[in-house]
């Protein structure tokens, strides 16, 4: 997000490892996203391209 900041998040998409973690992962999505502007979600589960991983995360925000 260079030259961008939470407010300025215009979709999120997350891929995990497996749908168990779904719950962790809201709760923690939740605290961070700015309450204001909440941006579109979408989550998904992948198999990932590195298999210590739990997550992939993409953000695209607009420049502030």
């Amino acid at each position: 997000m260079a030259g961008s900041g939470k407010a300025s998040i215009l979709s999120v998409q997350v891929w995990l490892a497996s749908m168990d973690d779904f719950a962790e992962m809201n709760a923690v999505y939740d605290a961070w996203v700015d309450k204001d502007s909440q941006p579109a979600r979408a989550c998904g589960e992948l198999r990932l391209a590195r298999p210590e991983l739990k997550d992939e995360v993409l953000v695209i925000a607009a420049r502030a």
